[in-house]
């Protein structure tokens, strides 16, 4: 069952690489206008450098001519980044969303309580009238030998769902070059979930020539949604997470990553 529910647990050796939560917000042109200095001074401790940088947004279909879409460029937008001490935890600023991202994530409690920190100060500087849309991304990477177990297949460590052709025993992993799995469904509690499975390099191969088991999934939830309501929802969205890693491995993956159990 990939959408069933699990015991949470812990992985000692733990195949994730990113985490990043993204909340969207009706455009404040105030954020653009000046840098932002007091919620700066509010966040600085945590996150001491900071640096912004210019980011030009793809562009967008405007209207349809003769049937001709009509393509207009959008204006550049600032992303102001907040950036901790050790490097590993970021804040991201524009007009239109706030993030936190890590590369060195240990549970969802911890986590929590940056973001909580984060987003509380957003608020009462900025005083949002709601939030568009949620999203909670967590993408891992699985390296057979890191983890003692070179001499398997990815059929061995995946749930078949998640492996293309890579599951048919006829197929030889080492003959393929590219497999990958996309998938947009929705999934409860008016969540969505946009996920790519499949194996690739980190780097394009730069540091590690190995290839590993990408897994990264991307949910959110959309409307207009009090800072109230947030909590519960970022909750919803960890919970569904949680059960659709479970559902990606197999046992032998699972017991080789070094669960703990949560209580």
């Amino acid at each position: 069952m990939l959408f069933s529910e699990f015991d949470r647990c812990l992985y000692r050796r733990s195949p994730l690489i990113e985490v990043i939560c993204q909340i969207r917000f009706p455009t404040i042109l105030s954020i653009s206008a000046k840098e932002p200095a007091e919620f700066q001074e509010a966040i600085r401790h945590d996150f001491p450098q900071y640096a912004a940088r210019q980011e030009q947004p793809a562009p967008r279909v405007t209207a349809v001519e003769n049937g001709v879409p009509k393509v207009t460029q959008q204006p550049a937008v600032t992303n102001y980044n907040f950036v901790s001490q050790d490097n590993l935890w970021k804040v991201n600023l524009t007009n239109s969303f706030i993030a936190l991202s890590t590369l060195r994530y240990t549970r969802w409690e911890d986590f929590a309580q940056k973001l909580d920190k984060a987003l509380a100060s957003f608020i009462q500087i900025y005083k949002p009238d709601f939030f568009e849309r949620v999203g909670l991304r967590y993408v891992n990477a699985v390296s057979k030998e890191n983890l003692g177990l070179g001499d398997l297949l990815w059929d061995d460590l995946i749930q078949s769902p998640y492996l293309g052709i890579l599951g048919e025993p006829d197929v030889d992993e080492k003959d393929v070059n590219k497999c990958a799995v996309d998938v947009e469904t929705r999934l409860r509690d008016d969540c969505r979930l946009k996920l790519h499975a499949g194996p690739g390099l980190l780097g394009g191969g730069k540091k590690d020539p190995r290839p590993r088991f990408i897994l990264d999934m991307d949910l959110s939830a959309a409307g207009k949604l009090t800072p109230e309501q947030l909590p519960h929802k970022l909750e919803t969205l960890h919970q569904l997470a949680g059960g659709l890693f479970h559902g990606a491995v197999t046992d032998e993956l699972h017991n080789a990553m070094g669960p703990v159990a949560v209580d």
